[in-house]
């Protein structure tokens, strides 16, 4: 199995912690989040996260570690590229909630099996909704510029 350890800006990384134990509550202990604090010294989270990567490599269970950021380029992803070695850990920087949801489900797969499902769930989560008029809504007769209204 593979743990998951998110590392955001705050309060990102934890809330999306929160998220996915609300659907999937016996995953707690193989899912861990950093919270970049600002004004924090990137060395400061460099050192939590790799103690994050230490507790999680421990576990019996856990074969790799799927890390995932919020921003490419920013503190949380370059802290995270220092702690991933390709073999045992991957990052995938963009995370968001469906890509979470999508590698807490799979954490059983392979290491680049997983790494795939995050990255199609992730992109999957996305997309523009189109908006409709309100269903079963009659015009008034008494509407003087007749422009239907959404709500």
């Amino acid at each position: 199995m593979n743990a998951i350890l998110i590392i955001g800006h705050a309060p990102l990384a934890h809330a999306l912690r929160q998220c996915a134990l609300h659907v999937f509550p016996d995953c707690a202990q193989v899912l861990s989040a950093i919270d970049v604090q600002p004004n924090l010294p990137p060395e400061e989270t460099l050192a939590t996260a790799r103690i994050a990567m230490t507790q999680l490599t421990k576990l019996p269970q856990v074969d790799g570690v799927l890390v995932l950021t919020d921003i490419f380029g920013a503190t949380p992803s370059n802290v995270a590229q220092k702690l991933v070695d390709g073999a045992t850990s991957r990052l995938i920087t963009g995370v968001n909630l469906p890509m979470l949801l999508r590698s807490v489900s799979y954490r059983h797969e392979p290491l680049d099996a997983l790494v795939a499902r995050a990255v199609v769930g992730g992109t999957q989560g996305v997309m523009q909704v189109a908006i409709t008029a309100p269903q079963n809504q009659h015009r008034r007769t008494n509407d003087k510029d007749h422009h239907d209204h959404q709500q």
